[in-house]
């Protein structure tokens, strides 16, 4: 059973993750280096007129699971994005 102190710091946790919760996460709120990144890789976007880049890392997972299909990689579909990556540079 749980004593008194317990319940009580049980409470505030719910009442801490309750209010962590509700708090909105905005881009303005993100720290200068990594909105400045974001920044370029939008304008990289832009440029390719939002079709995929050359790079794997500028693909999303379907387009990196159609190329590990056509290169015949086993166990593809069980791949993230990142696994896909690395199974495709592995076969070039």
């Amino acid at each position: 059973m749980a004593s008194t102190r317990q319940i009580e710091a049980a409470r505030r946790n719910v009442k801490k993750a309750q209010h962590a919760a509700t708090r909105k996460r905005t881009i303005a709120k993100l720290p200068k280096s990594t909105r400045r990144e974001l920044g370029k890789q939008a304008a990289r976007g832009r440029q390719r007129g939002g079709a995929a880049g050359r790079a794997l890392e500028d693909r999303n997972r379907q387009q990196l699971y159609e190329i590990a299909k056509n290169e015949n990689i086993p166990g593809r579909s069980k791949m993230g994005k990142w696994d896909l990556i690395k199974a495709i540079r592995k076969t070039r």
